[in-house]
Formats: C-alpha cells, structure tokens, sequence
C-alpha cells in the first residue's frame, strides 16, 4: 500500500508516495465558509484546491464525514473516510484541521491518505457472501492449526473448530488500481489452544481468495488470540433511568495495592447498590442509561466475553456502600476506579467525552477464564475491556492503572486515528495505548517521571514479583529500529504490535520526559487525533508527531528535542533499508501473503504479485540457484493461483476463482495449465511428486480438513483417511506413491488418537507409524517423505513449553529413530519441517516469552540419520518462514528480516549464530 514520505522541513507539502494527493500540508491559513458545517466547509476546501490535492469528486458520497472533533482556540478536526464509487477505501482517511475564530473559518493544515490510482470496473463482487465466508473460515482454521496437530478436548467428539464468519460489507484494498474485496469477520475458538478467536478476513471479491487477515482484538499482552465481535452491553433493566432518576451514591473500597479509595455506585429501586457512575456523563448527551459501568464476569469464558454479550452477568452489586475484600480480590474496585480516571484524564487535558469523543457506553467485564484457567491478559474489542482472572503470579489484569488506561486508549485510538492493528501501523496503536496508559497510571496514583519505574507497564499485576521483574514492557528500553526492530510477518504478532511497539512508544516517551508530561501530551494527543490516519507507519508517525508539535507553536529548541528523539531510536526515512541478512536473495519483495513455497529437483515455484499486490497472485518457476529468469506458469486470468509446489518436474498450484477451487499441474518443460481436481472449500499444503499430488482441504460440513491425493495420469482422486466424517487429517507430504500425513481420529469414549500414517496409494494399504510413547501423544507435525524414510515431529509432553522431537522411521515403520529429542540437550522447539535425502530443516518456533528476534521462526538443520547436532541455516534476525527443501543442504524460505518479505536460500548451514 503506498506510504506518504516525510515532510521537508522547508516544504509545508510532503509527498503521499503513490497517490498525487499529499500526506502532509501544514502551514496554511486559507479561508472557507464559516456558515457550512465542518465537513462540508472541510471538503469546500478540497474542492477549491483541487490542484493541490488532486481529489476529483469531493461530494458527501465519496468523502464521508467520520466525525468533527473540536478544541481549544475554536480548532477543528474533520476526518473524512474516502469512497470508490460508494465502497469505503480500506485506509483512506483524509483529515481536515481548520480554526473557527470572530466568526470566520481557515484551514491550517491536511494529512492523511487518499488513494488516486483507483480505476476499478465494477463494485459488485462475483463472490457471493456465502463463499466468501466459507473461504474466510477455511482460510483462519487452517492459519489456527499451526504446527501442531492436536487432540481436542474429551467429549468433543467433532474436534470442529468452531468458528463462523459474518459479512460486513465490500471494502476495496488501496493497492495499484484497487481491489474489491468481500470483509469477512470471522469469530469462534481456536482449535490450537481453547482461546477466543476474532480476524478480520478481506476476500478478493473476484476469486474469493483470502487476501489480508488480521487480529480484531487489541491485548494488553502479546500471547492472547484474536477475540470475538463488539456487540454492545445489553442496558441492565434497573439502571435504565432517565436523568431525572440518577442518582449517584459515593461508595468505599480497597484497591489491590491496599490503598482505601471512594468509587462512585448507582443505587436502583431496590437499593442494591451497583458499579455503574453516572456521574460523567453530560445532561446534553445523544446517549442514554448508564455511561461507565463494571460487571461482574468471573468464571466465565474468555470466548463468551469477546462476542456476544455473556449471558445473564450483571454489574459488581453490593447491599451497602462499603465494598469489602471481595471485591479487591476480583478486580472490580481497580477496574471500575481506574476507568473513571481514564475518563477524567481525557477530559481534563483534552476536552475529549469519553472514548469515543460523545460520552458513549463505557463496560468493563472484569475475571474471565480461559477453559476454566486463570486468563492472564486483558484486551478492548472494539465495544468493551475484557480483563482476566489473574493466577499463579498474576492478579486480575484491571490491578494495573497502566493496563486499564492502555485498554480504553485502545478505543481513543480506535474513535480517531483507528491504525489498523497490523504491522508498523499497529505497533503505532500499540505504542499510543501504552504512552497514555502510563501516563494515566502515573497521574492517578500520583506518581513522578523521575521514578526508575515510571515507564514500566504491568509492574503491578503481580502478587511477589518486583515491578521492573513484573513488568510486560517498559518505555524506558531503549529500543531502536536497528538494534530490536522484529522482522516478523502476519504471523506472528499481527506483524509485531507488540514486539515492536516500544521503539515508538520510547521515542514519544523521551520527548516526555524532555519536554515535560503537559507539553508532550497534547502534542501527542494532537498527532493521534488531527494527523494519524490508518495505514500510518513509524516514518509517517513522526511526521505527525513534529507537524503536531509546530502546530502548538513548540520553540526550535523544542522542536529539535522532538525530532532528535525519534533520531535516537531510528526512527527516520529510510530506516528498514538499514537491515542486513547472510542469505542469497532470490526475489525481492515477494508480494503474496501466506501461499508458501515449493522446491525440489533445483526448481522453486512461488506465487507473486505485482510490487503494489494490487494484481492477483500468479505462480512463478525459477532456478533455486538463482540464476536465469523466472517464468509464468499459471494464466493471468484474474484469478488467485497459489500454493505452488514443484518436484523439479511438474508445478502445482490452486486456482481461486468465483465458482471454486481447481488444482492445476503444469510440465515445467512447457504445455498448456490442465485442471487435476476441483473442489469448492479453502485448501492449502499442496505438495507434487511424480504422478501425484496432495493437498489440505477444508471440510465445512463437519468442521475438520482432509487430506486429498491425485493420481494426475490416471485422474483418480481419493481421500487418505476414510475412517469418517470426523476424522481429521493434515500436514501432508507424497514420494514415489507413498503419502505422509498426520491424523486425529474420535473412538466411541471420546477420546482420540493421533498419528502418523503412510498409505500406499497404489495399492491403498496403510502403515502406521512407531510413536515414541502412543499413549502420551500430544500433538503431530508437518510430515515429509524421502526416498527411504519418513519424518514428523511428535510431541508427547504437553508441559515442556512447546518443545517437540524430530522423528523418523522407515517406510514401512521400521528402524524408528529421533533425529532431535523432545527435551535435554539437543532438543528444538520443532514446528514445522522440510526434508531432502541428505537434509531435515526444522522450523523452530520459540515461546514467546521474551520480545527478541530470537522468538521469531528459525531454521536449523539436522542429518537424516540424527548423526551430529542441528545447526542455524542462517543468522538472518527476522521471521524464517515457509521452508522448502531442494537438493542437498539447499533450503529455500520466506524471510522478513529487511521488513519486506523475500524468497531467499542457502546452499549449507550458517552454523552457529
């Protein structure tokens, strides 16, 4: 997507990249009509200087106002939400800011982004919103099995995934002359670990193919899964008041820290005294009922919590004023004091009503559960704070002023610039989420910048730890772009918006620290609300931040402060350039987003798009050597053609179209693509050996994947596993006839088994593999098959952290031997794995339980006969992803180190790093 470039510091008018409209104007002081409301007075002034902005249709259609945000000195703010023909523009966010003085108006600045290259022919997707679901589902379950293929719970005797998917309109992705798109949201639990699961799904509206999926939910912490939908609070009968009958009742408690505190209660009809405060909201508010309220939310799951409104709780209730100790050891007092300081923070120093800037509901849900286990993280769905019961070490999540200001910053964010939560843009939200949670916790607990821990965030939520050991980050790190910036994909961490959140969040702390909390508040505060929109990444989250500051009228010594803070960490134009890698770069910038590789025979198939992404994805054969030029393979027909794999013979690949999925196979000596199989469901895992082809499909009916094989020469189609409808079968590899596959089957008692089979399918016998202990079998992983042996990774203790061993045996089962132990001195934190006679590269996947590169993927590299250690195949810091062994030593992966994601190799290991 484009990315506007910093301003000059000479020139008022700063570049938008790609698109002729500006990302930044500052400067100005033109006149418009006082009379039109803002917004019309706002896109009056788009229209008359068209020349410099460039938007050819400034009507109220295609420039939808968002809202009108005022404050002191008679300022406005104007977002404006961009249209194509109707369709909202994922991104295209332009912001209008204009003084309103003596009855006169003048714009003093624009920013944002607007996207001009849209030239799209129709708005009507092919796509119906069935298929679309369909592939939105199929796509996060199969993104959801990870590494590992796990046994679900007893009793669940489907092992179904659970998630559904929910339409909620066409949105046009802004890159190259626009892509149409069904928005899918898709909601459930996930099958990996119980957790409540939320992603945003874009499908192409052309082919259905899922082309951008991200976290909906925004944690405290980086090691919650995405979460449900943002239904609002249902209003509780009793506090469902006009203004007239509110009455605010001042009640006592204890906080976590022992701190004797006054909360404000509502006493109903009845004269149970509750956790709601109506004591914020205005007389003249559109909203009615209760403003700020706290329920009571333990033992209920997290699931239930992040979608629709749990059903049946109720606000923390008492029958006197005086809250007791039951209510400080769940949370509520912290949860329900710290909120109306929130609200306070934000209208003593900014003039803002509430979270979304009109007074709107406020809910917090404080004690849920994750399968009935303390659930320590806490999180803003769009519509509430969801905070967890807090155990081992860890109090409920509200214990922490900083984790209560951080949550309901989530939804300041999300009312103004809303950065999408992805990448550097929700790393920025991430960043604002923590720089005024902190700054709220220390206000409200009274608290000095000089304090050592002043930037620590979470320091409080532990029962014996000290606060710097507590702490989740800290301000106060020091981290730059060169140093700690994570290379990371999608993958993990919604692309790092915690991992990387600190580099700016440090640099805008620094200025607080230099400039003073007052100072350095508004100026943020004004770059988030009148500058930010949602694609901005660091470099133009600087730029907001230093025209913020000149706007307030900051002096040059100051000014300087604030740019040579963001210097300090990096954070300056062209800093991912800065990142170096020991890997052989095959192609730069492979524009696909999580379709994999396929290598073998010294052929690599991948699939790519144009530099922008805007063109569907087409597959592309070359030399795994590097050398020579890579060749088209499949048709550019506007369709989705991903998946690829190779033998070094034959390329394969799925074709997302309208009316469904095809496999296709094309010689890599020339001929014409021919269609293998069809199916209507998402697929992925597509692997090719001589005359057969394998491939993951997702099954919608029972909720499971299965397992599919092609003989190409004879047209026979199969499935591996035709023990029943519920069986579940993934993570497969075919050599010679012979599939590898990973499988989960229910017995009568609800149980399940796991395992490793080969079937021959020739002659459709089946050879189960030797596990190392049947009887503790956790989790199976990725399969692959060699001339004379397969491998798999086994998990059998579901305590060690992750950890699993690299096994093998014979073909037909025999000689079981492990290549790296599940624990002890040689063990991996195994996920995934690729093989070639002479070499197993092993995906290693650490927890992530420190926020370094090293928690990123990485790949080792171990004998096939398990003699000698493993080894790093390369040292790059970044995300090592999708690996694909060639021939000999030679691997081939998806590497994110440089912030981009390219297709690299290396001909042997680096060794040790």
């Amino acid at each position: 997507m484009p990315a506007a470039h910093a301003a000059d510091p000479a020139n008022p008018v700063a570049s938008g990249g790609d698109t002729d409209t500006p990302a930044l104007v500052t400067g100005l002081h033109e006149a418009v009509s006082a009379t039109d409301s803002p917004a019309d007075a706002a896109r009056g002034h788009l229209k008359a200087e068209k020349g410099r902005y460039h938007i050819a249709d400034t009507s109220a259609k295609e420039l939808t106002s968002l809202g009108t945000a005022t404050g002191k000195g008679g300022k406005e703010t104007v977002r404006l939400q961009q249209k194509y023909r109707g369709v909202e523009v994922l991104g295209g966010q332009y912001v209008v800011r204009m003084e309103k003085k003596s009855g006169k108006r003048t714009v003093i600045g624009t920013s944002g982004k607007y996207f001009t290259e849209l030239k799209l022919t129709t708005v009507t997707p092919k796509v119906t919103e069935k298929v679309a679901v369909q592939r939105a589902v199929g796509a996060v379950s199969t993104q959801l099995g990870g590494g590992l293929m796990t046994a679900p719970a007893k009793g669940d005797k489907t092992g179904a995934h659970k998630l559904t998917g929910k339409a909620t309109g066409v949105t046009i992705l802004p890159q190259g002359a626009g892509v149409l798109t069904r928005h899918i949201t898709v909601t459930g639990v996930s099958p990996a670990d119980g957790s409540p699961v939320k992603q945003e799904v874009y499908v192409d509206g052309r082919s259905g193919f899922p082309l951008l999926q991200y976290s909906g939910i925004k944690t405290f912490g980086a090691t919650a899964a995405a979460t449900g939908a943002t239904d609002e609070a249902p209003t509780d009968g009793d506090a469902a008041t006009t203004a007239a009958d509110q009455l605010v009742v001042k009640g006592t408690g204890t906080r976590y820290n022992g701190e004797k505190t006054e909360v404000n209660l509502y006493k109903d009809a009845k004269g149970v005294y509750q956790m709601i405060d109506y004591s914020k909201r205005a007389a003249d508010s559109p909203y009615e009922g209760p403003m700020l309220s706290t329920y009571d939310a333990r033992g209920r799951e997290v699931a239930s919590a992040s979608g629709a409104w749990p059903v049946g709780i109720k606000t923390f209730q008492s029958a006197t004023p005086e809250l007791g100790a039951d209510y400080t050891d769940s949370g509520a007092i912290d949860a329900h004091w710290a909120a109306g300081k929130v609200y306070d923070f934000y209208k003593n120093h900014f003039g803002r009503a509430g979270l979304d800037g009109k007074d709107g509901y406020i809910n917090s849900l404080v004690g849920v559960v994750q399968n009935g286990q303390p659930y320590n993280n806490a999180f803003w769905d769009g519509a509430k704070m969801v905070y967890g019961q807090g155990g081992g070490d860890f109090r409920t999540f509200s214990a922490d002023t900083d984790v209560v200001g951080h949550e309901m910053t989530h939804g300041v964010v999300e009312h103004t610039a809303n950065l999408v939560y992805a990448g550097q843009s929700g790393a920025m939200n991430e960043a604002i989420a923590d720089y005024f949670g902190n700054a709220i916790d220390l206000e409200a607990n009274h608290v000095s910048m000089d304090d050592p821990d002043a930037g620590l965030l979470g320091e409080d939520l532990c029962t014996t730890l000290s606060p710097r050991e507590c702490a989740l980050r800290d301000l106060n790190d020091g981290k730059t772009t060169a140093k700690d910036f994570i290379g990371t994909t999608y993958r993990g961490d919604n692309g790092g918006v915690h991992l990387n959140s600190t580099i700016f969040s440090g640099a805008l702390w620094d200025i607080r620290q230099d400039l003073g909390a007052e100072l350095a508040d508004q100026i943020t505060y004004r770059a988030l609300a009148a500058y930010m929109t949602p694609l901005d990444g660091f470099t133009e989250g600087r730029a907001a931040v230093v025209a913020a500051a000149q706007e307030l009228g900051v002096t040059k010594a100051q000014l300087k402060t604030v740019k040579t803070s963001f210097d300090a960490h990096g954070i300056v134009p062209g800093w991912e350039k800065a990142l170096g890698v020991d890997t052989d770069t095959i192609l730069n910038k492979v524009n696909i987003y999580n379709t994999g590789v396929g290598a073998g025979g010294g052929k690599y198939a991948v699939s790519n798009s144009n530099e922008d992404g805007s063109e569907p994805y087409s597959v592309w054969l070359g030399n795994t050597s590097g050398k020579g030029t890579p060749q088209l393979m499949s048709a550019n027909n506007g369709d989705y053609n991903v998946y690829a794999d190779t033998d070094g013979k034959t390329v394969v690949w799925a074709d997302y179209s309208s009316n469904g999925v095809k496999i296709m196979a094309r010689p890599v000596t020339g001929g014409l693509p021919k269609m293998v199989d069809g199916i209507g469901s998402d697929v992925s895992g597509l692997a090719v050996d001589g005359d057969y082809v394998v491939y993951t499909a997702f099954n919608p009916q029972f909720g499971v994947t299965n397992v599919r094989y092609v003989n190409m020469k004879t047209g026979k189609v199969g499935l591996v596993d035709d023990g029943g409808p519920y069986n579940v079968s993934g993570l497969a590899s075919v050599k010679d006839g012979k599939i590898a596959y990973a499988k989960v089957a229910p017995d009568a008692n609800g149980n399940h088994t796991l395992g490793v089979e080969v079937l021959d399918a020739a002659t459709g016998a089946r050879t189960q593999m030797p596990m190392a202990d049947s009887t503790k079998t956790a989790g199976i992983g990725q399969t692959a098959i060699t001339d004379d042996g397969v491998f798999w990774i086994e998990d059998n203790d579901a305590t060690d952290s992750g950890r699993a061993a690299v096994r093998r045996a014979g073909l037909d089962g025999s000689n079981p031997l492990t290549l790296t132990p599940e624990s002890g001195t040689g063990s991996l934190y195994a996920y995934s794995l690729t093989a070639s006679n002479d070499a197993v590269s092993v995906t290693v996947l650490p927890p992530a339980t420190s926020w370094a590169n090293e928690t990123l993927p990485k790949l080792y590299q171990v004998a096939p006969d398990g003699k000698g250690a493993a080894q790093r195949v390369s040292c790059n810091r970044g995300d090592q992803v999708y690996a694909a062994a060639d021939e000999g030593q030679r691997v081939l992966w998806l590497d994110g180190t440089t912030g981009y994601t390219n297709l690299v190799k290396r001909d042997r290991p680096a060794g040790s790093c």
